[in-house]
């Protein structure tokens, strides 16, 4: 799926049409006039859909397209509801529980992964899966298994809730404990602090998973960590993008579903650098009042929302007084998945 074919008529959605109406005023000869001065826009690179979001809808697109609708997904496929609806609409079902799915059916795991009981679960009930976990989820996975084979106590850096952190402590019948802040750390009991490691969401906050390591450290001097940090490439490269766009903006406007992770990670680091931030899934969430005063606007988007978003966002500010628009420098990234077997030989890559 081309984040083109999500965009629909999206550039003029009726309720930013009414915001814009409400934003403008009339002027002493009848007309109107927009009440937010002219402002300029940066755009954040990189920004938007990573390789393993890219490769989780398309391999629901092919399944879709090898095997017909329906096709079953377990959870929302990535956390952008305009994707999902896009996939909703050509045969895509999305489901929370393999309950849900009838015996045989086809069934596709979500980027964030599942638990190993889920595994096992779909293979009881006979069901064709196609695993769209993210290859650097997956590494996580990896570590967790070998840690606990290893006989070693895991901590489990991360958002109670959020499925990544389930399918990942999922890997461990035992021994695995969930951390979200530094009283969780303040509060975790050990057999044994020598045998302990961590691992970590690979959506977090780089700067508040740094803390929050440095106080495991501090409390476990001997705690094992892995080979490479589980915050994966996208997460860093998009939060470091927004260090730099935020001290030249005075409002930031994140693209992304509210149950985006790194999306909101995005608003929040931008905010921790003075900016006014808000989290928004299009166009139409935009509130005209935000832009008042402003001079320069900084705009970027989560790694599950599509390019065409962004690209709706940056018209509709254009149509509320923007000038120009600079993208700005930044890594092009050039890193690619493959497909799971029977769904083509082609690897899925971002940039």
């Amino acid at each position: 799926m081309s984040s083109e074919s999500l965009s629909g008529d999206a550039l003029s959605p009726a309720s930013f049409a009414t915001n814009l109406s409400r934003s403008k005023r009339a002027s002493a000869d009848g007309s109107e006039t927009l009440s937010v001065q002219a402002f300029d826009i940066l755009l954040a690179q990189p920004r938007g859909f990573c390789a393993g979001v890219d490769r989780a809808i398309d391999i629901v697109d092919r399944a879709l397209e090898q095997f017909g609708a329906p096709i079953y997904v377990r959870h929302e496929i990535v956390h952008n509801r305009f994707v999902v609806e896009g996939l909703r609409e050509r045969g895509a079902v999305f489901v929370e529980s393999l309950d849900d799915i009838p015996q045989g059916s086809t069934v596709v795991f979500s980027a964030h992964g599942v638990s190993k009981a889920v595994r096992r679960d779909a293979e009881q009930r006979g069901l064709k899966v196609f695993d769209a976990t993210c290859p650097l989820v997956t590494k996580v996975h990896v570590e967790v298994s070998k840690m606990r084979r290893d006989d070693f106590e895991v901590v489990m850096i991360g958002h109670a809730g959020h499925p990544e952190v389930e399918g990942t402590m999922g890997q461990a019948d035992a021994g695995i404990h969930l951390v979200e802040s530094l009283d969780d750390i303040r509060s975790l009991k050990v057999n044994d602090p020598n045998r302990l490691a961590y691992v970590t969401q690979t959506t977090l906050s780089v700067d508040d998973c740094a803390e929050i390591v440095a106080a495991l450290r501090k409390r476990f001097p001997n705690i094992a960590e892995p080979k490479k940090q589980d915050i994966c490439y996208a997460t860093q490269n998009r939060q470091d993008a927004v260090k730099f766009m935020a001290p030249q903006c005075d409002l930031v406007l994140v693209v992304g579903s509210a149950n985006s992770s790194n999306s909101n990670r995005l608003r929040e680091v931008a905010q921790k650098m003075g900016c006014d931030a808000h989290l928004v899934d299009r166009l139409d969430a935009v509130v005209p009042d935000w832009l008042i005063g402003r001079k320069r606007i900084g705009v970027t988007a989560g790694a599950s929302a599509p390019e065409s978003l962004v690209q709706e966002l940056v018209e509709g500010l254009k149509r509320l007084g923007a000038r120009g628009v600079t993208a700005l420098d930044g890594i092009q990234e050039d890193v690619s998945f493959p497909l799971p077997k029977g769904l083509g030989n082609s690897s899925t890559q971002s940039g």
